[in-house]
């Protein structure tokens, strides 16, 4: 089906503006898998915050001209459905790998995080970042372990003492 130039203008520049916002993409062929599935997947990477778009890869190609993605440019072959990551650089990347577990046809082509362009077999590494919440959970824990131990200690003075005390007079009880 033939686009319109002002389409394909509207298509470009929607997608240049969530390549500049993103934090990083995933590119996916997703041959064969069906409709009512890829409706499905939208309504996923909307819930998680993630831009998913299937485009064409010649208009892919403008798009992301001037930003940290042109490296994707030379994955671009088949049909490619792009998705963005932006809040979180692990979202998209988790989106389609659960998505691949459940469709056998859909597989993961590329992913490119901070201009740089990775295979798919980096996926894992990608889904496995924390997001935001847990990596301020992790460094509040780590920020609150030292003053946890050292409480602890502190506490443990007063302990040792009465158990010390304790130990002294049931000798003495013994002795008697």
């Amino acid at each position: 089906m033939a686009i319109r130039l002002e389409d394909k203008k509207q298509i470009v520049s929607e997608v240049n503006q969530a390549a500049n916002s993103a934090l990083s993409a995933v590119l996916a062929d997703y041959h064969g898998v069906s409709v009512g599935e890829l409706t499905d997947l939208r309504k996923t990477a909307r819930e998680n915050n993630v831009y998913l778009r299937v485009v064409r890869n010649t208009l892919l190609k403008r798009a992301i001209v001037d930003t940290e993605y042109e490296c994707i440019s030379e994955v671009l072959v088949g049909p490619t459905l792009l998705a963005f990551s932006q809040e979180d650089p692990g979202a998209a990347a988790r989106v389609l790998k659960d998505f691949a577990k459940v469709n056998r046809e859909f597989e993961i082509k590329a992913l490119s995080v901070g201009g740089k362009l990775l295979d798919a077999s980096q996926i894992d590494v990608l889904a496995k970042l924390p997001t935001y919440d847990q990596a301020v959970a992790l460094l509040m824990s780590v920020m609150l372990a030292p003053a946890t131990k050292l409480v602890r200690t502190i506490n443990e003075v007063p302990s040792k003492v009465t158990r010390a005390v304790a130990a002294v007079r049931d000798q003495k009880q013994e002795a008697a």
